[in-house]
């Protein structure tokens, strides 16, 4: 044999059986940079359709995680997908900078109480700083990008359109100025927007507390109770609540216009109570009762009662939001400290100047407020019990463990407490003379945006939607100081904003464009008002967080990248949480300046759990760090799992799970090794033959691999990239590996290697591979670019500057895809009668076997038409067909050959040694080697 073995056609390639990714890929990133790639790609796209996804930008404070990663290389897949299907998709990566965290960190490393202004530039150093950290990292996992010019909401450009962009709906009617209750974090020291609260459980104290009758409404209260006059006794509506703190706030009390109410005597007095919690509440209190009267709660409205220690009235007031699922079907109101509290006592003619608000900033009651001045409101719950004891209006006291609002940095609990805000209204316009009459709400336009987008996934819709339809106005100011400003002047009577606002907020913009925020609180207002300035306070508040990010669209796509993008952007892509957060807030600011979504669609991916479906934690030791990952087994198996795993639902790592990716990786890189050897020596120019000259089988290969480029094109379209790995994996392992090429072997190896046979073969493989690569490059980017350096088009090509790979045509394949799925399933049925013999020790290798098919109707038509093909497809020595008159009688018989096997090809035939000169060769391989070279027709 070993004087055969080198005539068989054994070529090799110098593309590795293993990749060793780990040690490789930075070098190959460096090259990327090195030739400026992702520059290259923006010129060789020019002129394509544009195709936009605006990155939404990770906040600049950490190191990255796998939550990141999945976000990046989704977005990455995306980006290279759309190129590659013959967009102009560029990517502008970008960083949310300003806000709370950052200021924090610099508290922590610089103290508190830092002048402003060092403060602040410490902040943006900071944040730069963190940038170049996370910059490094997302580079890594192989994303390319506008990395030298990415966008930061802190550059001086984007600071300055910000506020333009408040200017814009400050003109449109939709920002307003109010006192409202928001949430607010004591930690903090500032309101908090939507997406930053979050429910944990925490422990309250309980208390149902007895508010006594106005003596002067004692007559009214029996009245509504259908009584003459009340006993001598007194008259208690008795509430619930979790919260004692908000006590000293109270000013009115609520029930619910159609719930029954019952006045009960019992030995504390007369008690107000819901029908329907009466008796659990007397069990509470540990008292007998009897029913005097009852009403509904419309009856009661505006009957006076007395607060419990303070010298004021608490009247009540109706409220359809009353519930009678626990409690007495009371609420307690304080305006200051609850939505609903503020709605009804608004809508009943409260001033805002007359709402108590007696907690401060930082938690704390105010000096001055009786009994309870300078405690905090979470410390003072005993003291408020024991005020109520003494006074004799608390009947029962316990705890409670409930789902309650925290604060999602410093994870802890949060209130409403009305302070005077900045308001994006949702359902009012702010009356300016700009607005036009019946102009849409914000709500509603919003609305009607969601409508218009495409989702990926589907669901994500109506989480938007109802998001949107049951949120509050947008709180957008804060008392920061590292934050974009609000850069209104307020006159120091009215409180109402510059008549000249639009006109000085551009110009405030301009300063802000030549030298950042700090040109703001720098700015001596003479310089803008003139001798009005003494009449005007300078506002100091910073926009929301979300303000910067929302108005990206604004401040990026059509300001400091307008080059690079287009507006609206085709997509949006970020995790599950954003639908409250930056979706969301694009979505609003979007409506509010231009009528419509920044986006076209908006993609969710979900978050990453560890292998038992828990989230990642430092504590419990399970969270997977993507540097790590890349580290040890490549960036590249961290983007074949991202893609492999449907993020539409939670992301699932564990090493076990990577160790899987990676004998995944392995087989296809096989496969790949494989294709790249036996088209080593194919010159596509000098070499090719034409498709009308292929074998059948190799057409057949074409047509399989059109159809798996258009699958996988439409996966990428539809942003499924698991089942683009999916289809991917199983033409590799299915298509190619079992089928194909498994049959193609011999033909390759064995005739001769300038033959027709030959080099149709390898001219369907030169196809499939710059397919396979081009397919997959989106995804495994480092793997396909390794493979490119060896079949591109000099060492400057690369696989990016390239689209999906274009295959000739050939007629008739839908007729041909059918007829070899009859063969591939007789070719099913020989292996597993094989499979049987080999498990009987009869046979070793397929080749050792003679076969016999029994075929009626189509599946004898398809058959027959290989001729003596058939036995290269069945991969056995001899294959002979046998037509039948029906299905029932198909079959497969098979027998250990009785001749001898040929020492080249290893077909076991009755020709071996016809030519005595070569005893150990079949007639077949005589002819390859000595004389004009065998006659393939199908296979």
């Amino acid at each position: 044999m070993a004087d055969y073995r080198n005539t068989l056609n054994l070529t090799d390639t110098p593309f590795p059986m293993r990749g060793n990714l780990a040690k490789r890929e930075p070098g190959w990133i460096a090259e990327w940079q090195q030739k400026k790639l992702y520059r290259r790609i923006r010129e060789v796209s020019a002129g394509r359709p544009r195709f936009v996804l605006h990155d939404g930008p990770p906040y600049a404070n950490g190191d990255i995680h796998i939550g990141h990663a999945v976000n990046k290389i989704l977005k990455d897949i995306i980006v290279r997908s759309r190129n590659m299907a013959g967009f102009d998709a560029p990517y502008v990566p970008g960083w949310d900078c300003h806000g709370l965290p950052i200021e924090h960190q610099i508290e922590k490393l610089h103290g508190k109480h830092l002048p402003s202004d060092q403060a602040r530039a410490l902040c943006r150093e900071y944040a730069g700083e963190q940038i170049e950290r996370q910059k490094k990292d997302f580079i890594r996992l192989g994303v390319l990008g506008d990395w030298d010019n990415p966008y930061r909401t802190m550059n001086y450009a984007n600071e300055a359109d910000e506020i333009r962009a408040l200017g814009e709906m400050y003109r449109k009617g939709f920002l307003f100025k109010g006192l409202k209750p928001v949430n607010w974090c004591f930690d903090c020291g500032s309101a908090l927007a939507e997406a930053e609260v979050e429910y944990q459980d925490k422990k309250s104290p309980m208390i149902d507390v007895g508010f006594p009758v106005d003596d002067a409404d004692r007559g009214k209260l029996a009245y509504a109770f259908g009584l003459d006059t009340l006993p001598e006794t007194r008259a208690l509506a008795v509430i619930w609540t979790t919260t004692p703190w908000t006590i000293p706030a109270n000013q009115a009390l609520n029930v619910h216009p159609e719930h029954v109410y019952e006045l009960v005597e019992t030995e504390r007095g007369l008690l107000i109570l819901a029908a329907e919690l009466r008796q659990s509440a007397l069990e509470r209190y540990k008292l007998e009762g009897k029913v005097l009267g009852a009403t509904q709660g419309i009856a009661l409205d505006r009957v006076n009662f007395r607060h419990p220690f303070y010298d004021r009235v608490s009247p009540i007031l109706l409220g359809d939001y009353v519930a009678t699922d626990a409690g007495t079907g009371i609420v307690h109101s304080a305006p200051a400290y609850g939505m609903d509290d503020f709605a009804t006592c608004s809508r009943y003619g409260m001033r805002n100047d007359e709402i108590l608000n007696p907690v401060q900033g930082d938690g704390r009651f105010a000096d001055d407020l009786p009994f309870f001045g300078g405690m905090n409101v979470w410390e003072a719950a005993p003291t408020i019990l024991a005020k109520l004891e003494e006074v004799g209006c608390l009947l029962a006291s316990g705890s409670l463990t409930h789902s309650y609002m925290h604060c999602w940095r410093h994870k802890t609990p949060v209130i409403y407490r009305a302070t005077t805000q900045w308001f994006v209204g949702m359902d009012r316009l702010a009356g300016r003379e700009q607005v036009e009459a019946g102009a849409p709400t914000l709500r509603e336009l919003a609305l009607k945006a969601v409508e218009d987008t495409r989702f990926f996934p589907a669901w994500g819709k109506a989480r938007l939607h109802a998001m949107i339809a049951n949120r509050p106005d947008w709180c957008v100011s804060r008392q920061r100081n590292w934050g974009v400003p609000i850069p209104f002047f307020l006159h120091k009577e009215t409180g109402e904003p510059h008549p000249r606002t639009l006109e000085l907020l551009e110009e405030v913009a301009k300063r802000v464009e030549a030298g950042g925020i700090d040109a703001w609180f720098a700015l001596d207002p003479v310089e803008l008002l003139g001798e009005d300035a003494p009449q005007y306070d300078k506002m100091r508040d910073t926009l929301d967080v979300w303000f910067d990010s929302g108005t990206t669209h604004w401040s990026v796509l059509r300001g400091s990248h307008v080059d690079e993008a287009k507006w609206p952007a085709d997509l949006y892509l970020e995790g599950s949480d954003q639908h409250r957060g930056w979706f969301h807030s694009s979505l609003l600011t979007g409506c509010a300046i231009d009528g419509r979504a920044p986006y076209d669609g908006l993609l969710t991916h979900g978050f990453v759990v560890d292998g038992q479906g828990k989230k990642m934690s430092k504590s419990k030791g399970n969270v997977v760090a993507p540097q790590e990952v890349s580290d040890r087994l490549g960036a590249e198996i961290l983007r074949l799992w991202v893609a492999a795993t449907d993020y539409s639902g939670e992301l699932t790592i564990s090493n076990e799970i990577l160790d899987r990716v990676v004998e995944v990786y392995r087989r296809l890189r096989n496969t790949l090794r494989f294709l790249l050897a036996n088209t080593s020596d194919f010159d596509i120019d000098s070499d090719a033959v034409p498709v009308d000259q292929w074998l059948d089988i190799d057409r057949y290969a074409l047509a399989m691999t059109r159809q798996l480029q258009a699958r996988i094109a439409a996966d990428y379209d539809r942003y499924e990239f698991h089942k683009a790995v999916q289809a991917l994996q199983n033409f590799a392992s299915e298509d190619l590996g079992a089928f194909y090429l498994d049959i193609l072997k011999d033909r390759l190896y064995t005739t001769q290697p300038n033959s027709l046979a030959r080099r149709s073969a390898q001219t369907a493989l030169w196809h499939i591979t710059r397919t396979v690569v081009t397919m997959m490059a989106p995804i495994l980017s480092f793997t396909a670019e390794e493979i490119w350096k060896l079949i591109g088009d000099g060492e400057d090509d690369s696989v990016m500057l390239h689209t999906f790979h274009v295959l000739p045509e050939a007629s008739g394949e839908d007729e041909r895809i059918a007829r070899w799925s009859l063969i591939r399933e007789s070719r099913a049925e020989v292996q597993k009668v094989l499979e049987g013999l080999r498990s009987d020790g009869r046979i070793g290798a397929s080749l050792q076997a003679e076969v016999r098919l029994r075929a009626s109707g189509a599946r004898h038509t398809a058959l027959a038409g290989l001729g003596g093909d058939l036995r290269f497809v069945m991969i056995t020595s001899t294959a002979e067909l046998v037509e039948v008159a029906t299905e029932a009688d198909e079959g497969v018989d098979a027998a250990p050959s009785g001749h001898a096997k040929c020492e080249r090809c290893w077909h076991y035939r009755e020709d071996v040694g016809t030519n005595p000169a070569h005893p150990t060769l079949c007639g077949r391989c005589d002819e390859n080697l000595h004389g004009n070279g065998e006659t393939r027709l199908h296979a």
